[in-house]
């Protein structure tokens, strides 16, 4: 890609605002393992007190972790290969 279309990750500031800035249990999300698609709020929780873990209705697939610490959170989605989330 051409130097002149490069530019730093703050660039994407506004669009990224826009997807964490809304409740995304509505947002559909594809399982790597098994390639089911479901909405986040569908999928099993797991582990309130140390986090959540969402997995798979139908393989178990771990989906998504996310941690919140003191001074930050920590999300991981390795088990969903693609999301997409609802603008209206």
């Amino acid at each position: 890609m051409p130097n002149q279309m490069r530019l730093d990750g703050n660039a994407a500031a506004g669009q990224l605002s826009e997807l964490f800035a809304r409740d995304v249990t509505t947002a559909l999300a594809t399982c790597a393992g098994c390639h089911a698609t479901a909405p986040l709020g569908a999928l099993a929780e797991y582990g309130q007190n140390m986090g959540v873990v969402l997995r798979c209705g139908r393989c178990d697939t771990v989906m998504l972790r996310l941690v919140r610490t003191p001074h930050s959170i920590h999300v991981d989605t390795t088990g969903i290969s693609v999301m997409v989330v609802p603008v209206s």
